[in-house]
């Protein structure tokens, strides 16, 4: 995998339900606008929140729009335990080109049984693996040596990398592994410029166009307009993360006409008046502030 690779929000209706229409709306302006591809069912897309038959709704969307612009197709998967994570898997990956599957959360396991565990469900899918570590959220922090690992594995297409820094364990990633993905939209352009394939990166719902200019411009060698690309959309990106994710996506996406309601599932709420106001005024200043 490499570009910017879209976890798409899932819209809803007033009334709760998945907003097939905006959705499909949202899969072709992100791709349009250069992203390389769509992730459904991904945390973005509140994906714990879906019934079985919602999720399969959003995945064959996704197919569906994937296919026309031939893009890959990603699908969120994964559980805290692996029975219920290879079943999971199986079923996912009969319309998906890869999984993004998820590190055991909660629980914990030894770096060995995580080890395992993708084993398992890598066995279990037949398509290719990204695992999404990411340990601010999971509880479980990999070893370097773990995530070298697991990108060695046949069944591990690439690793979604999410430490919240460009720490230690990042650079020594970075340095020996292969398709390593950020999954940090903060950190993208450093991470890029130190050896990353791309990024699963969710203000992609918002700035599609952008991020994929910040790959464009790390591929060409132009590292002046990667670096003011960069430092343009920082502040888009901190303001879209300022309340629980995606709340200040979706609104921005809903006052932008691409999804018809910014609505989200409990226990996620509306963000705040002032955190919305703070993404758009961001928005508005990237968009004034560079050109493809």
């Amino acid at each position: 995998m490499n570009g910017v690779h879209v976890p798409l929000v899932t819209p809803f209706t007033k009334s709760g339900t998945v907003d097939v229409p905006s959705l499909e709306r949202l899969a072709h302006h992100v791709l349009g606008q250069g992203a390389a591809g769509l992730v459904a069912l991904g945390t973005t897309g509140e994906a714990p929140m879906l019934t079985g038959a919602e999720s399969r709704t959003v995945i064959e969307v996704c197919r569906r729009v994937g296919d026309a612009y031939g893009t890959p197709l990603t699908v969120g998967t994964g559980t805290a335990g692996t029975d219920e994570s290879v079943r999971q898997a199986r079923e996912r990956a009969e319309a998906a080109d890869l999984l993004l599957a998820v590190v055991p959360y909660y629980l914990r396991p030894t770096d060995e049984g995580v080890i395992e565990h993708f084993a398992a469900v890598g066995a279990a899918a037949g398509v290719p693996l990204i695992v999404y570590n990411v340990p601010y959220r999971t509880g479980k922090t990999l070893r370097a040596e773990t995530l070298l690992a697991l990108l060695a594995a046949e069944h591990v297409a690439g690793v979604k990398h999410c430490p919240g820094s460009v720490d230690a364990d990042t650079l020594t990633l970075l340095a020996g592994g292969r398709d390593v993905l950020c999954g940090d939209d903060a950190f993208l352009y450093p991470m890029l410029a130190l050896g990353a394939a791309g990024g699963i990166s969710a203000s992609g719902n918002v700035a599609p166009a952008a991020l994929a200019a910040v790959v464009s411009a790390v591929r060409a060698g132009d590292a002046e307009r990667a670096r003011t690309l960069h430092c343009s959309l920082l502040p888009l990106v901190r303001a879209l993360f300022a309340e629980p994710s995606p709340t200040v996506i979706k609104a921005v996406l809903a006052e932008r006409g691409l999804i018809a309601h910014p609505g989200v599932r409990a226990p996620l709420r509306a963000p705040a008046a002032d955190s919305l106001a703070a993404a758009m005024d961001a928005l508005a200043a990237l968009d004034a502030g560079w050109a493809p």
